[in-house]
């Protein structure tokens, strides 16, 4: 089904986001790395994630100034955001302490690194250094290599553990959505209340959240979302999604035109039907 293959890319975009860490922590993969320069400067941070130093990439693609250095990793963030991602969720701002001298030190600014903004730098390298080709190798491998195996271990979820990963997917992207349709013109919370129900009517043949939450027969305290499946979740996940990047990459100004573009994304996931 059509809404089965909308689940799978949301659980992947959620896990993707997540650096592999929720995947990791529900399956617990092995999965030895390559003696490659660039797994040799990986790291994780006591929560779990893996990133990569900026202050650590950059001789290991063989740059010696941090300002040059620094104009690559603008370049890779504007890719980043053209392609419709976040640069905030691969690009983090940080500081290291680096020697001197004399046994000093002094904190220099530095940048933590998803894999995929690695990917990205590589592409916006100096693509003479023979280094550069061998990092753009190394990270499209390594990015397919983890998509592959993100997707088969999905596949050994529970009902549960899947719609656990979209509810708590799709509530950090409503604040993404909320925060993009604010830019568009969507202003106060009865702008944003109409807005939601064009998203709901698009995906539920003309139903609004009120007309859900009556079909579902619940209580005045329970939301909808709360009492979604997986197929469900994914596709009200997928529904925002492309409304946010539809709204943040045609830069859509007005309230009018938000409203119809999160009712197009609802129409598009509407071709399956959501059992509400």
């Amino acid at each position: 089904m059509l809404l089965q293959g909308f689940m799978l890319y949301s659980e992947r975009v959620f896990i993707f986001k997540c650096g592999g860490k929720i995947l990791t922590e529900l399956t617990n993969p092995s999965s030895p790395h390559t003696e490659s320069p660039f797994e040799r400067i990986r790291q994780t941070d006591p929560d779990g994630y893996e990133f990569w130093s900026a202050r650590d990439l950059m001789p290991a693609l063989e740059y010696t100034k941090w300002q040059n250095f620094k104009t690559v990793l603008i370049k890779a963030q504007i890719a980043c955001e053209n392609s419709g991602n976040d640069p905030d969720n691969h690009f983090t701002d940080a500081s290291k302490m680096v020697a001197i001298g004399s046994d000093s030190k002094r904190e220099v600014e530095d940048m933590h690194l998803s894999r995929y903004a690695c990917y990205l730098i590589v592409q916006n390298a100096d693509p003479t250094k023979e280094v550069v080709a061998i990092g753009q190798t190394y990270f499209a491998v390594q990015t397919r290599r983890q998509e592959m195996a993100d997707a088969d271990a999905l596949t050994e979820l529970s009902e549960d553990q899947r719609r656990l990963l979209l509810r708590q997917r799709i509530k950090v992207q409503n604040t993404d959505l909320a925060s993009t349709a604010k830019t568009a013109g969507v202003i106060t919370a009865l702008d944003f209340a109409v807005f939601q129900n064009h998203g709901y009517r698009g995906l539920y043949n003309g139903l609004t959240a009120d007309a859900i939450h009556r079909r579902k027969r619940l209580k005045k305290s329970q939301h909808i979302l709360d009492h979604m499946g997986a197929t469900e979740l994914a596709a009200n996940l997928f529904r925002s999604t492309q409304a946010e990047d539809k709204l943040r990459r045609d830069h859509i100004q007005g309230k009018d035109t938000a409203n119809e573009v999160h009712y197009q994304a609802g129409v598009v996931c509407s071709g399956s039907s959501c059992d509400c």
